[in-house]
């Protein structure tokens, strides 16, 4: 399978929460981190979802919002994931953004030059990388 998602997690199903219309589904990586991602419960069932599948997860680049000192309990955002920034590639008027994760995934986001000088945002700097439920899109094998 080939993508145009910067970010591509494999993992395991924990668990899948329908609801009405939607589903609530976890996924957690072979490093530990853990996803949330917000479907539709016609494709829970069209892609059999259920606790103990393999499936991956995509999300854009430029879906991914990098914060400092982000309090998850203070951001309506399912997914806030921890890391440092391992590079900055600037562009002419977005930057790319690689986080390294404390599981040592890597993960990649498209900020704009000037939120990086706003953030005062370097290589080293701890951030969170925090991005919707409902911007993560699974695929299965």
């Amino acid at each position: 399978m080939k993508v145009s998602a910067r970010n591509t997690f494999s993992g395991t199903i924990a668990s899948v929460t329908k609801g009405a219309v939607n589903a609530e589904v976890l996924l957690t990586t072979p490093g530990g981190d853990q996803i949330v991602a917000s479907i539709t419960n016609g494709s829970v069932d069209a892609l059999a979802l259920k606790q103990g599948s393999h499936v991956i997860a995509l999300i854009k680049a430029s879906w991914i919002i990098l914060g400092k000192d982000l309090d998850p309990a203070k951001i309506s955002t399912r997914n806030v994931l921890n890391g440092t920034v391992s590079s900055i590639h600037d562009g002419a008027v977005n930057s790319e953004v690689k986080v390294k994760l404390a599981s040592g995934t890597v993960l990649t986001a498209i900020v704009t030059i000037a939120s990086i000088q706003r953030m005062h945002l370097a290589v080293g700097d701890a951030v969170s990388a925090a991005f919707k439920a409902s911007s993560v899109i699974l695929a299965v094998e």
